[in-house]
């Protein structure tokens, strides 16, 4: 048997073993730049998929396939949620600061799972401290991890 064919065979066993990308179980809220995130990414997917097929490229076209089913169920399952301008409790789409016992504080955009990049200050709606907010005002706390952090402000947008 010659090198290239085991190669091949190796090659071909690793397409097959790359699975689907995992969704995940909770409602799939989007805020407007969630759902813009969505279609961005299934257009960039759609022309990645054409390219791979004009090379040929076996591997990229099961990978980018993947992707696109993924990104695809994700538009299909999303529920675009905006929160009403006047609510005085903590929605989905609100942006919330909080602080701790020391005076430290935060400020976090509760978002879709697809778009939480906590790093820059987006957090996933179903992450213990969204979930720890939601339906709360302006002076009431949360505690998160054993941690009591105070509602200062919220905002929509």
């Amino acid at each position: 048997m010659s090198r290239a064919f085991t190669r091949e065979e190796d090659s071909e066993k690793a397409i097959a073993d790359i699975g689907e990308r995992p969704v995940s179980e909770h409602r799939n809220l989007v805020t407007e730049h969630g759902l813009a995130m969505i279609d961005a990414n299934l257009a960039a997917l759609r022309e990645d998929l054409a390219e791979a097929e004009r090379e040929g490229n076996r591997e990229r076209i099961a990978l980018v396939s993947r992707d696109l089913r993924y990104w695809a169920s994700r538009r299909e399952t999303a529920e675009l949620s905006v929160p009403e301008p006047d609510s005085d409790v903590v929605r989905f789409g609100m942006t919330v600061t909080i602080e701790d016992e020391d005076g430290q504080s935060k400020t976090w955009k509760i978002v879709g799972e697809d778009e939480a990049e906590p790093a820059k200050g987006t957090i996933s709606h179903v992450s213990p401290m969204a979930v720890a907010l939601f339906g709360k005002g302006v002076r009431d706390t949360a505690t998160v991890n054993g941690k009591e952090w105070e509602i200062t402000e919220m905002k929509v947008g």
